[in-house]
């Protein structure tokens, strides 16, 4: 068994950082849409995007939160028993505080919400590529 290089964790401002935007994104779209269309009360869009966002932010945290995955020289794991080994990685990209991974299969991984996503593509790409060598 291989030694963890790095342990991933959601981050609990990162998860904040990201519904906060999706509020906005709600609240703007939502407005627009009945201004749009006509409907004399423009505001309840906004009304509607903040409960939506609440109730998923409340929900999903508990989940979220728990997530964990590990780097090791030969692997990527996570939750529900995922295994990656790191030669069958092609992509590793950011978005937003996500990590997406992606195999030479097109498999797809999302690690989300966290702190430092930017820095979590580095390390999984210098770990595949020093097994590659």
């Amino acid at each position: 068994m291989s030694s963890p290089i790095l342990t991933i964790h959601a981050d609990r401002r990162a998860y904040n950082r990201e519904h906060v935007v999706l509020f906005l994104i709600g609240a703007i779209g939502m407005y627009g849409i009945l201004w749009a269309v006509g409907n004399p009360f423009p505001w309840t869009g906004i009304v509607g995007a903040a409960f939506a966002i609440f109730i998923r932010w409340f929900y999903v945290a508990s989940e979220a939160m728990n997530v964990v995955w590990t780097l090791t020289d030969t692997h990527l794991t996570g939750p529900s028993e995922r295994s990656i080994p790191l030669a069958s990685i092609k992509t590793v990209r950011s978005l937003f505080s996500a990590v997406q991974v992606i195999t030479h299969t097109g498999d797809k991984y999302m690690l989300k919400y966290l702190a430092d996503p930017q820095g979590t593509v580095n390390a999984i790409l210098t770990a595949r590529d020093r097994g590659m060598a």
